[in-house]
């Protein structure tokens, strides 16, 4: 069953679905922060804090969530069941976009200072299309285009493709491990960020049995 849970008039869901777009924001602005640290030489301190709290609040947003759906399939039975399964994964994959901005913020406080590095402009390309998807994909949470969430869910798998050849560049390259690894956990933590974009966006119009997958259920892309 495809999800229909965007449908307009019910006030519950409604009230649910811009809940799920503060969460993300909520992500993208942990994600652009850490982000800062990691890639402009911000101050580490200075961000810590709020990436952390706001980790936290997205936190009890999807343990609030989870709770008022129950109330809402208790209430409306079991005709809105698909609607509320989907939600869950939703906010699922929202959350763990918080928590890789989180893992991002880690690798700034273990030391790493990407700024001025000889690939900055092109670590610092792939942080704001990333962002820029963010916006995006809470744009299509309410206001839902299938052809527009077809068309990002196709760029997040070119941009999950090209993270990945990132990922196998690390795996051979001989430089040296600090400089190679750092990276390598970055370019993992953006695949999974984009894969759950991906996800998020396609909630409706995907069949349930088939979210977190690609091509009729053939490719898997939950990371």
């Amino acid at each position: 069953m495809v999800m229909s849970f965007f449908r307009r008039g019910d006030a519950g869901l409604e009230a649910i679905t811009a809940r799920t777009v503060s969460m993300l924001a909520d992500a993208r602005h942990s994600f652009d922060l850490a982000s800062t640290a990691l890639l402009s030489g911000a101050d580490v301190a200075t961000v810590a804090e709020d990436v952390r709290a706001t980790d936290d609040r997205i936190n009890r947003a999807e343990q609030e969530l989870r709770g008022e759906l129950v109330v809402h399939v208790s209430v409306q039975g079991s005709e809105d069941i698909g609607e509320v399964l989907g939600y869950t994964l939703l906010i699922k994959k929202i959350e763990r976009i918080g928590d890789q901005a989180k893992n991002i913020l880690d690798l700034a406080e273990e030391g790493v200072d990407l700024s001025g590095a000889p690939d900055e402009k092109e670590l610092t390309r792939h942080r704001r299309t990333i962002s820029e998807m963010m916006g995006e994909a809470a744009d299509l949470l309410t206001d839902h285009d299938p052809q527009r969430a077809t068309a990002f869910r196709e760029r997040s798998d070119v941009l999950r493709g090209e993270l990945e050849g990132k990922i196998r560049e690390c795996m051979h390259s001989e430089l040296p491990g600090n400089e190679v690894v750092p990276r390598a956990i970055l370019y993992r933590y953006w695949k999974r960020i984009v894969a759950n974009l991906g996800g998020i966006v396609t909630t409706a119009t995907e069949p349930l049995q088939h979210q977190g997958y690609f091509d009729d259920g053939a490719t898997d892309i939950d990371d």
